[in-house]
């Protein structure tokens, strides 16, 4: 029978959770609640789950939260066999149907007023997602559910023994970053099934797994899974786990992972490999004519990823990633849209040791593009708290992690003012003790061919032995591209005909893209300051538009910019897609770093790497 069960909406669950992120399990334990006076049902699909059966659900999960350690105890092992339990719990005791389960208020009301306590017990000072259920493949108790409806086998004695073949991160590659593989139960169960026979004695089993569902990607275009009978199925996946096992073994083992490249898709045309060159009246950036190729590749593990703008440019210079890491869904999925044989793991920095990924230690390149420090106006406001403990994690984590070198990106201020002058002399400290030397920087994209007046402040960090290597890249010759020739191809596509005249107006670089705040506003162009710049090149910043101007736009109004064009001043490539909705996609647009720009301090640091 389908249950319909009281959903917490984001206005009442936000509050929420920002009060229970400062209490203990013991506090949290006394806020347990069956019901909410916010709380509020759907009109139809079902009955309302009673107060009984609530209380039933409470029960089943706080047993089995006490036989790995509830209130007071934890630890890995006993977390990841609770999780198995509870996920075969969940699914089979709630009684809820997918349609209700993809709503993340009703995970919300779990999370916070049913069961709180665990909540913030099985993570302690989680990220918004793991409560609030804006990833459902992040929740504490929704991505157990999910992953348990996926590899469910009704036919089988013990229907949920799917569960123990792969572990969440192994799983979360299927699910949550092979979005393509993972919708389908049907193909989950398969690969799943046909793993859990393979001989894989003496290789690598995150690297076979991920070799496995690349070449799986690469059929999906062109087999529709579920169309297969279940037989047919396990011999055509079986087909394929052997070619990706047959590859493991024929590598070398003496190549050392730094000096081959990794596997990457075609480029496009206009996807440059190495410095960011001058860029075209149509705005595409080409091919520097004495572009040399990297005599040998390096490793690299990027925090706070975004979109990949930094790593695209940095992959361009010779890095290529062993690990990212972002807690935004939407931009985990961007990358994996991008670059599907990138590794990219959803979760926060916080959250994230060395030890749960021990391939990053020691790779050549620690980078991150970190989230906006405040300006000195707002330093030690509490609203800067989550921001600077991000920065301080990041430090601590790469001096774990003991690559040769580091790169960081933030706010100029963050270089220059007598404000962050504290967390300057921390961040010395600390790297220093790690055996660093380090040099800060504050560079503008415009330098760098970007059509945009945007800087960025740097720190660079290496081990002794290269330090001495490095300089920072110097501002290439010429001046980058108006906006006007960057856009006017887009801003003439739809039969605007307005667009020859506007391109002349548009005669200057851009300000800098403002990605707009986690917790305030939607997509626009930035406060009044930058929206009235943006008006003198002679664009609408009051919102974003969907498609570029079309014939009915007068030709005396401005025209909004897509989150394309946007893109396209970022300098992006065209070819790169974005995951989510416009005010998401729009967000990893603006917060980005140009991928030029990471190019050519990425050209520096391999210079000095190469010694």
């Amino acid at each position: 029978m389908s249950f319909l069960y009281p959903r917490l909406l984001a206005e009442q669950a936000k509050p929420l959770f920002d009060e229970y992120s400062t209490l203990s399990v013991t506090e949290l334990s006394q806020r347990v609640a069956l019901t909410h006076e916010s709380s509020v049902y759907v009109a139809t699909g079902g009955d309302r789950i009673s107060s009984t059966r609530l209380r039933e659900v409470r029960d089943g999960v706080l047993d089995l939260a006490k036989h790995s350690g509830f209130p007071d105890d934890s630890d890995r092992g006993r977390n990841a066999q609770f999780d198995l339990a509870l996920a075969a719990m969940l699914h089979s005791e709630m009684g809820v149907v997918p349609a209700e389960a993809a709503s993340r208020d009703i995970w919300a009301f779990l999370a916070l007023v049913l069961l709180p306590d665990v909540a913030f017990w099985r993570y302690p000072k989680p990220p918004k997602d793991r409560i609030l259920g804006t990833d459902l493949t992040r929740h504490v108790f929704g991505r157990l559910w999910w992953r348990a409806q996926l590899i469910r086998d009704p036919g089988n004695p013990d229907p949920y023994h799917a569960l123990e073949i792969l572990g969440e991160a192994a799983f979360d590659q299927i699910y949550a970053r092979r979005a393509a593989l993972g919708g389908s139960p049907h193909l989950v169960r398969a690969i799943l099934r046909v793993w859990d026979h393979l001989d894989l004695t003496g290789l690598n089993e995150r690297k076979t797994l991920q070799d496995f569902l690349k070449r799986l990607l690469r059929l999906a275009p062109f087999v529709l899974f579920d169309g297969i009978d279940e037989q047919a199925l396990d011999d055509e996946l079986r087909a394929v786990a052997q070619e990706s096992i047959d590859a493991q073994r024929g590598a070398s083992p003496t190549v050392r992972p730094s000096t081959v490249a990794a596997e990457s898709p075609p480029r496009a045309a206009n996807d440059v490999k190495t410095s960011p060159g001058p860029a075209s009246p149509e705005g595409k950036f080409e091919e520097p004519q004495k572009a040399v190729e990297p005599t040998r590749r390096f490793t690299s593990f990027e925090i706070c990823a975004g979109a990949g703008g930094q790593a695209l440019g940095l992959e361009r210079a010779g890095f290529d990633p062993v690990l990212l890491i972002d807690s935004k869904a939407d931009a985990c999925f961007t990358i994996d849209r991008n670059r599907p044989g990138w590794d990219v793991i959803c979760i926060d920095v916080l959250q994230f040791r060395a030890a749960m990924r021990p391939d990053v230690v020691g790779v050549d390149l620690v980078s991150a593009g970190l989230p906006r420090v405040k300006s000195s106006a707002t330093v030690s406001r509490a609203e800067d708290t989550t921001e600077r403990m991000v920065l301080r994690a990041t430090i601590t984590l790469a001096c774990d992690v003991k690559p040769k070198a580091l790169l960081f990106e933030n706010v100029p201020e963050l270089v220059e003012s007598p404000a962050f002058e504290e967390d300057r002399v921390w961040i010395e400290r600390m790297l220093s003790r790690a055996g660093f030397r380090s040099s800060w920087k504050v560079l503008n994209a415009a330098d760098f061919g970007v059509p945009q007046n945007r800087s960025s402040g740097f720190l660079v960090a290496l081990q002794p032995p290269y330090f001495h290597s490095f300089s920072w890249p110097r501002p290439l010759q010429g001046s980058p591209p108006t906006v006007g020739q960057v856009l006017g191809p887009s801003m003439s596509s739809g039969g605007w005909s307005g667009a020859e005249q506007w391109i002349k107006t548009a005669d200057r670089i851009a300000p800098a893209l403002v990605g707009g705040s986690e917790r305030r506003g939607g997509a626009d162009l930035g406060p009044t300051g930058s929206k009235k710049a943006w008006a003198a090149l002679g664009v609408n910043g009051n919102s974003l538009g969907d498609e570029p101007p079309g014939p009915d736009l007068p030709v005396d109004e401005h025209p909004k910019l897509t989150v394309e064009q946007a893109a396209s001043i970022q300098a992006f490539p065209p070819s790169w897609q974005f995951a989510g909705g416009k005010t998401s996609r729009y967000r990893q647009v603006g917060h980005a770093m140009p991928p030029p720009l990471a190019t050519a301090v990425g050209q520096a640091l391999a210079a000095a790497l190469h010694g």
